[in-house]
């Protein structure tokens, strides 16, 4: 198998480094599926491409999971040697399917290695913290440290369940049934958790952005 997963995907400062850039729409979909079928064939520069996409969404995933770097780089490398070895399985869907499979594959891989989920503290990326405040209509392209600060601020205030739907539905952008899947929710709970979750982050960005006003 290619070495493409050989280290966890951070920077030399230790942040997590950004995914590639991956294609749109069913595009996106059409383009992981082809890669796993080269993967499936023994195509190890395909594999590797695959990899470079999806590693950032996973080490988000496995940090989560694990709270701690060094089981996160354990359950990153198990994932895709998981993916590697069950490409062929791989049945393609919705855009951010290759990514919901392999999120399932690491929540798999966790508990098999016998360790216990702990509670997401804080997500980490500090792009991604700025994406979900902008995508929730809250100001322009100004002041972006300051309202970046406020998110991680109000997203600290949430309860970890509502922190996890958040990460993997506004800011990974899996679809509902996928997220269902992932956190073992009917959709319809896994809507209204959200929205409610979204309710309590608009409520705590206000409290904090009072707060500090």
């Amino acid at each position: 198998m290619t070495d493409a997963v050989g280290g966890e995907p951070r920077r030399d400062d230790g942040s997590a480094s950004p995914a590639a850039a991956v294609p749109s729409g069913t595009a996106a979909a059409a383009d992981d599926a082809r890669l796993l079928q080269l993967t499936a064939d023994g195509d190890e520069a395909a594999f590797a491409r695959f990899v470079e996409r999806h590693q950032g969404g996973v080490w988000r995933r496995a940090l989560a999971l694990s709270g701690q770097t060094a089981d996160a780089e354990d359950l990153l490398q198990e994932t895709f040697l998981a993916a590697w070895r069950g490409a062929a399985s791989y049945r393609g869907g919705t855009s951010a399917s290759a990514r919901a499979w392999l999120l399932t594959i690491a929540t798999h891989a966790w508990q098999r290695m016998g360790r216990r989920s702990v509670p997401m503290v804080a997500v980490e990326e500090e792009e991604s913290l700025e994406t979900l405040a902008l995508r929730a209509g809250w100001g322009s392209n100004d002041a972006d440290d300051e309202r970046r600060a406020t998110v991680q601020e109000a997203l600290s205030r949430l309860a970890p369940d509502d922190r996890r739907l958040l990460l993997l539905r506004d800011v990974e952008e899996l679809g509902g049934e996928e997220v269902a899947a992932l956190l073992g929710l009917t959709l319809a709970a896994t809507k209204s958790r959200l929205h409610r979750a979204r309710l309590r982050l608009a409520a705590a960005y206000e409290e904090v952005r009072r707060a500090s006003a």
